[in-house]
């Protein structure tokens, strides 16, 4: 089974988290934590640094690796390196997601996360106030 390395910020203002919708693909209008593929040469925090600037024109403070999610999806094992993560500069704009929201601790489950974002809510939850 191929394996696909990616990263994700999990983006933290205050006691809240942002989430966003996939815009496409397999899991069109899941939740996730923005990030996506570490290309060849790039650090995890590189990766994600450059991916939000892609997906949602910001700049980025990488924090602390929260966990590494380890995930059998039916076609491909997913190992996704989670960051704590704050904006620097820019106001987040969606190129890719067709949806976002500013979670509460009380609403992180009223979206439909993806399997293996769900496998970090309560990681999450712990660390918000």
């Amino acid at each position: 089974m191929k394996t696909i390395r990616v990263v994700a910020a999990v983006i933290r203002d205050k006691d809240k988290i942002f989430a966003t919708a996939r815009g496409y693909g397999e899991f069109k209008g899941g939740w996730e934590f923005p990030g996506g593929k570490i290309e060849e040469g790039e650090t995890p925090q590189e990766a994600l640094v450059r991916e939000i600037k892609e997906e949602l024109e910001a700049e980025i403070e990488v924090g602390q690796l929260i966990d590494t999610i380890e995930y059998d999806y039916p076609n491909f094992h997913l190992s996704m390196d989670c960051f704590w993560a704050a904006i620097k500069s820019g106001q987040l704009v969606l190129k890719e997601a067709e949806a976002a929201k500013w979670l509460s601790k009380q609403e992180l489950n009223s979206v439909e996360w993806l399997p293996a974002d769900i496998t970090l809510i309560d990681k999450i939850r712990k660390d918000l106030a």
